[in-house]
């Protein structure tokens, strides 16, 4: 699944840059598009602001198909307090705009798989894909606007593949 959790993160990635290429944050001092995966980070005491986390749950197989189905639930954080120049008035904004963004990157939900561990990355024979994006709730907890979008994304193991 590892193969499929990157290909979802870098494509999300990429997306996200030519969205919307203003969305950056910086994490041990490098600048690139606001968006991570928890588990690849190290451990932070509250999500940041206005960058987009992903945090992976439940796995699910299916092997009664000739070669293995895998579906991952695919969490997807993110908040925000609006902006400074607008005296933070402009959060409910910050955040649907954060909602936009997130219905663009997701959009096509499908991409090549590829294997990240070599370098150049090799390209795999199939393909990820993803579901619609169930958005929960907004939540409030002081000056923060939160919200958690879940996609399943799914991917058949390949030959050789963990």
């Amino acid at each position: 699944m590892q193969n499929a959790k990157d290909s979802f993160y870098i494509t999300l990635r990429n997306r996200l840059a030519t969205v919307n290429p203003n969305r950056t944050m910086t994490l041990r001092g490098i600048t690139r598009p606001g968006i991570l995966v928890e588990d690849a980070e190290a451990p932070m005491p509250q999500m940041l602001l206005d960058a987009f986390t992903l945090r992976w749950t439940k796995l699910e197989t299916d092997t009664q198909l000739p070669s293995i189905l895998a579906q991952i639930a695919c969490e997807i954080h993110y908040a925000t307090a609006g902006t400074q120049g607008n005296m933070e008035l402009d959060r409910g904004r910050a955040l649907e705009e954060m909602d936009d963004e997130l219905l663009q990157i997701l959009c096509p939900s499908s991409t090549p798989k590829y294997n990240y561990t070599t370098t150049p990355a090799t390209q795999m024979g199939t393909m990820i894909f993803w579901s619609q994006a169930l958005f929960s709730t907004t939540t409030i907890t002081r000056e923060r606007l939160e919200r958690v979008a879940t996609v399943n994304v799914f991917a058949f193991q390949e030959q050789g593949e963990a």
